[in-house]
């Protein structure tokens, strides 16, 4: 027996040091490509905003290696604070207001997904939560443009604030088509899609409810889900102030 747990845990050891070794490389190459992600941007816009008379497919590829430069440079963001976080990193810890967040949040997803219908439910007064403001909205504008992207045109997203005891609840639901049992088991780890019922081609990363859950946690809170066909519902609860 005691043969059997030394060999669990050095196995365990082995395990923690190379995922250690793992978030490391991540953090250590995604901070290297920052630089050469921001030039290859600044080159092609120059290029393009040079005056000089050009073919239409060769302006039509300077816009394209500007648009891949900007989403790879949000992955590289986005790896970046997961690393951080998964050092442990402390964030911000004060008086936020939700309501406010969420308002922000929402206008900004109204204006990127003009064809779904966006609605709010919450209290009249500010609802405060203990925690950091950026990342909170990152958390909110991450659940809306994983429903933006995942249904149809036409469908109603419904963000919910609801004050509790020593929590608060934030809830993004939508009348999408629904997640499968199987996706939702995988849906907050790194690079999960989901199934083609909600990806529809959207060459989105699976790194947006990674963060969700990272950020989150961060904040000694909780996130689930819970989807059937027309209505998934994404839960955050957060320490309230």
């Amino acid at each position: 027996m005691n043969a059997m747990l030394g060999h669990v845990d050095r196995s365990l050891t082995a395990r923690r040091k190379s995922e250690e070794k793992v978030r490391r490389f991540v953090a250590d190459a995604s901070h290297e490509l920052r630089t050469p992600l921001a030039s290859i941007r600044g080159y092609a816009e120059l290029t393009r905003r040079s005056g000089q008379k050009m073919p239409e497919q060769v302006r039509h590829s300077l816009d394209r290696i500007e648009s891949e430069a900007e989403r790879m440079t949000g992955l590289v963001e986005d790896l970046l604070l997961l690393a951080r976080l998964d050092e442990g990193r402390e964030l911000e810890q004060k008086p936020v207001d939700v309501s406010r967040i969420v308002v922000d949040a929402l206008s900004d997803a109204h204006a990127a997904g003009p064809d779904h219908e966006w609605r709010m439910t919450m209290p009249d007064e500010p609802v405060l939560v203990s925690g950091d403001a950026p990342r909170i909205h990152q958390v909110v504008a991450n659940l809306l443009a994983n429903a933006r992207v995942h249904t149809p045109p036409g469908t109603v997203v419904t963000v919910g604030i609801e004050p509790r005891d020593h929590t608060v609840s934030v809830t993004v639901t939508d009348n999408g088509p629904g997640i499968s049992a199987k996706d939702q088991a995988g849906l907050f780890e790194r690079f999960s899609r989901g199934d083609a019922s909600r990806a529809r081609a959207t060459g989105t990363t699976g790194l947006g409810l990674a963060i969700v859950r990272a950020v989150v946690t961060a904040h000694g809170g909780s996130v689930d889900v819970s989807s059937r066909k027309g209505k998934t519902v994404f839960t955050v609860s957060l320490p309230a102030s």
